[in-house]
């Protein structure tokens, strides 16, 4: 198995998940006493976050190219960014290694088409929904998105922010994004994407009408199918 590298903290949260379903994948994969092999670099969220929100994504992409770097440096075979947001700068942190990156939304898209979907609710950070690199990514693969109205992409960014990066998991705010999913579905989707890795945290197939896609899970098993099918370092 090659050894899969991961550029987390963003936030430590679901990179925490990252982590267990890699090996339980892998586990699952192997069989006995399998683990994956991988190296983790662990950003600080709170520099990110900041970067973000001032919209220095040029600065924030430096930051996040050179954990991967760091990562590649240890060893890592592929390289992940575990979280959708930061794929935002998915073509600086290609360019600084030369290893293969895998992309967040192709894994997810794939998943999406294997279903026989096409038309999929996007729940995310506000960047995630408004912003085309993620939405486009997908469009690019032959999936119509569609996301909450303004106030729905409200409440869903600031539950992200104030909630589930902060390890908070509430009854209501699950109550909250169960609404916004039933009004995606009312609207046309056949399928809602989890599009930011928090929110797995927070919700499950149970709290939709219509299939969920986890994209951390889904990224993760991409990894894992990846290392394996390479030759082991």
């Amino acid at each position: 198995m090659r050894t899969i590298g991961l550029v987390g903290g963003m936030s430590w949260e679901s990179t925490a998940e990252y982590y267990r379903l890699i090996n339980e994948h892998t586990r699952d994969r192997l069989g006995g006493l399998h683990s994956a092999r991988c190296v983790l670099y662990s950003v600080d969220f709170a520099e990110i976050e900041r970067l973000q929100t001032e919209g220095r994504w040029e600065e924030a992409g430096a930051v996040l190219a050179a954990a991967a770097r760091s990562v590649e440096s240890a060893g890592a075979d592929l390289v992940l960014i575990c979280t959708n947001t930061m794929h935002r700068v998915f073509d600086t942190v290609a360019a600084a290694v030369s290893v293969p990156l895998l992309h967040l939304a192709d894994a997810t898209a794939d998943a999406v088409r294997a279903a026989g979907l096409e038309r999929v609710g996007l729940l995310g950070t506000a960047f995630t929904m408004e912003q085309d690199f993620y939405r486009g990514r997908l469009a690019d693969r032959g999936l119509d998105v569609r996301v909450p109205d303004a106030a729905g992409r409200a409440v869903v960014h600031e539950v992200i922010y104030g909630e589930l990066c902060r390890g908070e998991v509430r009854a209501a705010s699950r109550d909250a994004y169960r609404e916004i999913i039933r009004d995606l579905v009312a609207g046309g989707a056949e399928g809602v994407i989890l599009g930011c890795t928090e929110i797995e945290l927070l919700i499950g197939p149970e709290d939709s009408p219509v299939p969920v896609f986890p994209t951390a899970r889904l990224h993760a098993l991409a990894a894992v199918e990846a290392a394996l099918s390479g030759p082991a370092a």
